[in-house]
């Protein structure tokens, strides 16, 4: 079962879901506020997807920026990232689809349509 991970009153993730129903896509809904991804599934996720590390976190996000990320992530390990990535899922990028080969950051239709 795909794994659908969002912030429900994030309009991206809205737009996402929509697309997911619209495609008849089954998928298990997990609000990233409530039940944020653990230390093990983000290093998990990371692995599987490809991607740099910077681009799990949120940047446009309120926390990310109070927290001065933009000059501090240069400096910091992968497993320092990881870590503060798993303290709050508001600092997570959203959605995150997650299937057994592959993991896909943020909503990108294009990318998408490659799951079908």
């Amino acid at each position: 079962m795909i794994k659908f991970i969002c912030y429900p009153k994030c309009t991206t993730c809205q737009r996402a879901k929509k697309w997911l129903d619209d495609n008849g896509i089954e998928y298990e809904l997990r609000d990233i506020k409530l039940d944020r991804p653990t230390l093990s599934e983000l290093t998990e996720w990371y692995d599987l997807s490809g991607l740099p590390l910077k681009k799990f976190f949120n940047t446009s996000g309120l926390l990310y920026k109070s927290l001065e990320l933009k000059t501090r992530l240069p400096e910091m390990t992968e497993e320092e990232m990881l870590t503060l990535l798993a303290t709050d899922g508001m600092l997570v990028k959203r959605p995150l689809l997650i299937g057994d080969d592959f993991v896909l950051v943020g909503f990108k239709e294009a990318e998408w349509e490659n799951i079908k």
